[in-house]
């Protein structure tokens, strides 16, 4: 009976998303595409900014250039570097304060999911004053315009420069959620390669993957468009061809463009068609024990797919044959594992571990009753999975 309930509910989102005010962010795009922000700033009549960003990118030095012409066109600046990976209440709490009290006019992220989606949480709470981070917890209830927010990401993977989600962490409680609203979705973003070139390998792969994930979970998902099946596709095959690239040659620009590419796509398509139970796992990991967001769903996708069974061998045969590693023998099923084996064989590659060190059995029911109440009844996923179904899948990828 509650399957019947979520498939109705997912029905309705779907139907009603066909409503919704969308917006594309404006692109700049291309190498050397951030030094054409200024003037974008200053052709919009924008006299201060709030750029939010983490001390890691603020020690590479990467905004150097841009806050000097910031500068030299009298556009006043606050820099926010307090950003942590999974973004808390209380760094939002703190970043909104600086806003605020500097009158600043708009928002620049800089930096990869973290410093967006904080720049997000912090435009909602502008826009909604009186509502605190977790009343604006769920879909829609920001409902109001925040001021503009320019995303400039310097990974290639969240999507979050395309996406209508902040996802934010409370620290007491250890639960990660997403605030939804499509007045989140950033006016602009820069697709920069030259931003990337520095990326860590190891922070390469994991955001790779979650670009992968990203459109595999929007693709074998319900609630899919002609558009979200296109992009998603597309992220597919950019990530195959470019991400083992990426990892190993960090200065091969193709390959780094190619990857922006993937996550802002995959971002776009998931903004619409929506996760899977990957994702409802992978933030109950970052909210317990800090696990990179992309690392987790990296270990954690395969795992899934193969748990999903036949209700998946349709769309993963379709991407198998996509990537090229089919026969014209293979049945549905044998193309469908290809798939799954082919993403195990790019894990290794990137040495992402196949399992998740350091769970707690306690920490176990606690972890399932989150990650079902973020994907019931909301996500579209091929196969709707109970309490118990969930926990299995925390055995599977538990060290």
């Amino acid at each position: 009976m509650y399957d019947l309930f979520a498939r109705f509910y997912q029905r309705t989102c779907k139907l009603g998303m066909n409503f919704l005010p969308w917006r594309d962010p404006e692109l700049l795009e291309g190498p050397g595409s951030l030094g054409q922000l200024p003037q974008k700033i200053k052709d919009l009549g924008i006299g201060s900014v709030l750029v939010i960003t983490d001390r890691e990118i603020a020690k590479l030095r990467l905004m150097d250039g841009m806050l000097c012409a910031l500068d030299a066109l009298g556009i006043k600046y606050l820099v926010y570097d307090r950003t942590v990976p999974n973004p808390t209440i209380d760094s939002i709490e703190e970043a909104r304060s600086l806003y605020v009290a500097n009158q600043c006019e708009a928002l620049i992220a800089f930096g990869g999911g973290s410093p967006i989606d904080c720049a997000k949480a912090v435009g909602a709470r502008i826009a909604r004053p009186d509502k605190s981070i977790p009343q604006l917890k769920g879909m829609f209830r920001v409902q109001k315009a925040i001021p503009p927010l320019i995303a400039v990401p310097t990974t290639a993977g969240t999507g979050s420069e395309a996406t209508l989600a902040a996802v934010v962490t409370n620290s007491e409680t250890h639960e990660k959620y997403a605030i939804m609203d499509t007045s989140l979705i950033p006016h602009y973003a820069v697709l920069d390669p030259l931003l990337t070139l520095k990326l860590p390998p190891a922070i390469t792969a994991a955001t790779g993957i979650d670009a992968l994930t990203h459109a595999v979970e929007a693709y074998i998902g319900k609630s899919n468009t002609k558009n979200t099946w296109q992009w998603s596709r597309e992220v597919v095959q950019l990530v195959f061809e470019n991400l083992i690239e990426a990892y190993s040659n960090g200065k091969n620009l193709d390959a780094r463009t190619n990857m922006l590419k993937a996550a802002y796509l995959g971002g776009k398509a998931f903004t619409r068609a929506y996760v899977g139970n990957a994702h409802a796992i992978a933030h109950t990991l970052g909210g317990f024990y800090n696990v990179p967001h992309g690392k987790a769903n990296a270990i954690i996708l395969p795992y899934i797919l193969e748990y999903y069974g036949k209700s998946v061998y349709q769309p993963l045969s379709e991407l198998a044959d996509l990537i090229g590693i089919t026969s014209p023998t293979d049945t549905k099923q044998m193309k469908a594992q290809k798939f799954i084996e082919e993403i195990k064989k790019l894990n290794r590659a990137l040495n992402i571990p196949d399992k998740v060190s350091g769970i707690a059995e306690k920490d176990i029911p606690l972890m399932v009753k989150r990650a079902a109440a973020e994907a019931n009844p909301l996500y579209p996923v091929p196969e709707i999975l109970n309490r118990k179904q969930l926990t299995e899948l925390y055995y599977l990828i538990k060290e």
